[in-house]
């Protein structure tokens, strides 16, 4: 809070502190299956009928079904006297598993992944690491070896990071011309959703996605189509194995995972692979320079600290970290989306 009207309104802690209940009742509806039900059947339903597909009480969906028309995920109507509930548009497009734009994935991971580390915070902050150990009862020492835990887990998060890049992949990839790099290393691309983005932006190029092995198996055999041969694979540990070289390397939502010296460690490297007049286009969300928001963007440096060994910058620290790299002629373009661009050159 910064002004003296919130000091005058009780009401501003209230609603931080209710926050939680918000995005508890849409998981709960993604996870019951409420939107795809609405959806399917095409036609508007009554709370018994809804009850009766998902296999709930009445009491408790009539109270989850009037929660999200208040939250604007649903809406009703009265029909001889019965209430009848249908999605709204934002319901359709992003919390349907079938929209191409789907975010049910990301949804469903934070429900069951992050949301149990973040009932951890507080040792978080004392502590200052990750929380998987009091969540899920693993080691803490290797963040990704934590969240790739099982087959179901890392399928979960590769869908779910998968799902921001279908809103949030153009964005980013048209911050800067890049057409003049035509072969194009994504370092840690998980699912494929960018690289698919880039080839499709800049057809005249071919995009590697370099990951773990695990990794790259299922991307190949779940997520992305075979006839797509602009795509390619590399398996490996980027900080423990060679990076093969390339005119353009992308690190989305990568250095926000570790500190510092992992950082400057994975950049000389990538500096090193890097053709000469080639660069490096890194994918974050940028705090402002004095820390004092975007509130979105200090909220996923929280997530960094209960899930990884990393944190949120600003465009002047990721900026310092490549110069220091090798790379020069940094420039840093805000989208005005969840996610930023800077790009630095050799």
């Amino acid at each position: 809070m910064s002004s003296t009207d919130d000091l005058d309104n009780p009401q501003t802690i209230l609603q931080y502190s209710r926050g939680f209940l918000v995005s508890k009742v849409m998981f709960t509806a993604c996870e019951l299956g409420v939107f795809d039900l609405l959806l399917e059947s095409g036609e508007p339903l009554s709370l018994d009928a809804i009850a009766a597909h998902l296999g709930t009480s009445t009491t408790g969906m009539e109270r989850l079904l009037d929660a999200c028309v208040g939250l604007k995920l649903l809406a009703v109507e009265l029909s001889q006297e019965r209430a009848l509930y249908r999605n709204t548009e934002i319901s359709n497009m992003y919390l349907t598993k079938s929209s191409p734009k789907s975010q049910y994935h990301i949804v469903m991971y934070y429900c069951n992944t992050v949301y149990l580390c973040w009932h951890y915070l507080a040792d978080a902050v004392r502590e200052g690491r990750n929380q998987y150990e009091r969540a899920f009862g693993i080691s803490s020492a290797d963040p990704f070896g934590a969240m790739y835990r099982s087959e179901e887990e890392m399928l979960k998060f590769m869908a779910g990071q998968n799902s921001i890049w279908s809103i949030c992949g153009r964005d980013v990839l048209a911050a800067f011309d890049l057409s003049s790099f035509t072969q194009i290393y994504d370092l840690g691309g998980g699912g494929g959703a960018l690289a698919l983005e880039c080839v499709s932006l800049y057809p005249n190029s071919t995009v590697t996605i370099y990951d773990l092995p695990k990794v790259v198996q299922v991307a190949k055999e779940q997520f992305l189509p075979p006839e797509e041969h602009r795509i390619a694979f590399c398996a490996g540990d980027f900080f423990n194995d060679s990076i093969p070289e390339a005119q353009l390397y992308i690190l989305s939502k990568i250095l926000h995972d570790w500190d510092d010296d992992k950082c400057r460690q994975l950049l000389v490297k990538v500096y090193k692979a890097c053709k000469p007049g080639g660069g490096v286009l890194l994918v974050e969300s940028l705090l402002n320079e004095d820390k004092s928001g975007p509130l979105e963007t200090q909220l996923y440096s929280m997530n960094m600290l209960v899930q990884t060994e990393g944190k949120e910058r600003t465009a002047t620290e990721y900026s310092k970290l490549l110069v220091a790299a090798g790379f020069r002629e940094i420039q840093v373009k805000r989208t005005g989306k969840l996610y930023d661009a800077v790009l630095g050159r050799k």
